[in-house]
Order: C-alpha cells, then structure tokens, then sequence
C-alpha cells in the first residue's frame, strides 16, 4: 500500500512533506542510533560517518536540514542555492512515475535566496551529519560570492553545472567557461569544492561529459558527483520537458561510473547520484568507483528508513574493492 503522501498531486505532496519536515522532535525521535548507520568513510577530504549523502533538491531552501539528516546520513546537500530568490518555473512542473519509482521534475530553481539561506544555515545546530550546499552556476561572479558567503557556515560547496531545468546552466557545459569559473572559485575557496556533472545519453554526449571531468581534476576540484537528472521531453510539463530521477536512471547511472573514475583517477572524490534505492544499488556503486552515494527520489518512495537499511546491508556485506 502506497503512502497517503502518493494520493496527493506530486507538488501537493512535495509542500506536505517540507512542512512535516519542520517538526523537528518527530525526526529525532524517528532516527537510528548512531551505531546503527555507523561505517566510516571520506570524500574530497570530508570525513563522514557513512557514505549515504542527501542529494541536493530535496531541501531546496536549506530549512529542514538537521530533520533530514536525523535519519542517518553521513552528509546532506542543502539548495540549489541562488543568489537571487527566483520562483521556478511555471506549473504543471512535476510528474511522478510511481510505477517506475521515478520523478520526472522541472522545477527549476525555487528558492528564497542567498540571504535566506545564509540566515538559516546560521541557525542550524551541529549534528554528526556533515552539511554541504549546491550553488546554482547561473553567473561566475554570483556563484563566486554565493561560495564565499555559503563556505564558512557548511563543510563543503557543491556547484550545479547540470540542471537541465533552468536556463543559464549549459554555458558550464563547455571546458573552457567551466575552467574560467573554477579558476574564480579556487581563487576564493576555503572548503572543499565538488562539481555536479550532467549524465550522457551517447558517444558525444559521452566525450563532452568526460571533458568536463578532466577540467574538474586539472583545476583541482575535490570531488565531482555523477549525475544530475536527464533530460526527457513530456508535454504535460508546463516547460515541456524536465529531468529524469528514480530507478529508470539506474543502470544508466552506474555505467558512467567506472569512466569518470578512470578520467579522475584515484586522488579525485566521486560521489554516485542517480537511482539508488536499495543497499545492493549503492554496493554496486561503490564497487564501480564511488566513495559516496546519494539518495533523493529513492528515499521519497522507499521511506526514511532507507538510510538505516543501505547502511546496514553494507556492514553486512561490505562492497569488494572500495576504498
């Protein structure tokens, strides 16, 4: 039996589940003890208490943060930050494939801005999860100084080149824009520095991709976390078109994993994004060269207890080879 949440329209549910989130008690009370999603691990020079991270999106405005990461989590992912408060884009803008245990979303970037962010970062209390933030790359000198105002409050940056969503993205997807942006980042960076690449869907797509992962390690990027949703056409979006999340981006997922670790080597972070809902999908990305995984739209099907149980079938047959 499919949770109440899935009787209500997706954005519906969406709003219902941030407002549950704000009941902070609730989350604590519901968490596992720490032993229980104790299993050590590192990315990017970011020690952790396991390697199961929120992706970014889900706590878009930085607000439920310590809720979220009250269920396990080695790390979350506030934002997409902006600079600006920025409203999204028009509705109808998410659609849920239940069958599929997959989302097709196009929101774009609703947010309430750098300074409401900022406010609640300041007011977050410390937990055993570590707290990193996604800055939207709309603009090299706003992303500079969401990265500058953002890094003293968190543990790690996360910069958005791939939202297929929101317009202004796709200037990142070239090498030498991409480099010019790290080169302002590096400039004024104090914590460690991850980079969200877009997925491919073929052998260009594929070399582009790839291109953008030799950037991110010749401009010294910590970390880069493979991928973001991808691009699917769907009329009953208001845009048209949103991006794929959930189990039908699994398999695709996994199979870019062994060539952005090839193309990183071994002094780079990888954290897999993209379809994991279970402990055997985030063995077989850590076996394929993650340090990390990250989990969103298996948790809204799966439930909060599915960091708990990635967790623990991880401790119960550790993953061959990772490091």
């Amino acid at each position: 039996m499919r949770p109440l949440l899935f009787k209500l329209p997706p954005e519906t549910a969406i709003n219902a589940s941030t407002r549950a989130l704000s009941v902070r008690p609730l989350w604590r009370a519901l968490g596992p003890y720490t032993d229980e999603v104790g299993l050590p691990a590192s990315v990017g020079g970011v020690v952790l208490r396991n390697p199961v991270g929120l992706a970014a999106g889900l706590d878009k405005h930085c607000a439920s943060l310590d809720s979220l990461a009250a269920l396990g989590f080695g790390y979350v992912v506030g934002g997409t930050v902006t600079a600006q408060p920025r409203p999204g884009n028009p509705k109808p803008r998410v659609l849920r494939l239940t069958e599929q245990e997959s989302i097709i979303n196009a929101l774009g970037f609703p947010g309430d801005g750098l300074d409401a962010a900022l406010a609640r970062l300041e007011r977050l209390r410390r937990m055993p999860a570590r707290v990193l933030v996604s800055i939207a790359a709309l603009d090299a000198e706003e992303t500079a100084e969401c990265a500058v105002r953002l890094q003293p409050l968190v543990d790690g940056v996360e910069v958005n080149i791939s939202s297929p969503n929101t317009a202004g993205l796709r200037r990142f997807q070239e090498p030498d824009a991409l480099r010019g942006l790290l080169g302002m980042l590096n400039a004024v960076r104090l914590k460690p520095l991850f980079v969200k690449i877009p997925p491919w869907t073929n052998e260009q797509e594929r070399e582009q991709v790839l291109a953008l992962v030799r950037v991110c390690r010749e401009e010294g990027v910590d970390a880069v976390t493979a991928a973001n949703t991808v691009p699917v056409e769907d009329g009953r979006l208001a845009t048209g078109r949103g991006g794929l999340s959930g189990r039908a981006i699994l398999e695709r997922m996994l199979a870019m994993l062994p060539d952005v670790r090839a193309e990183l080597g071994s002094g780079v972070g990888l954290n897999a994004c993209g379809g994991i809902a279970s402990a055997d999908d985030a063995r077989a990305a850590l076996e394929a060269g993650a340090d990390t995984v990250q989990l969103y739209t298996g948790l809204v099907f799966r439930g909060p207890g599915l960091v708990e149980e990635i967790c623990r079938g991880l401790r119960d047959r550790p993953p061959e080879g990772w490091r």
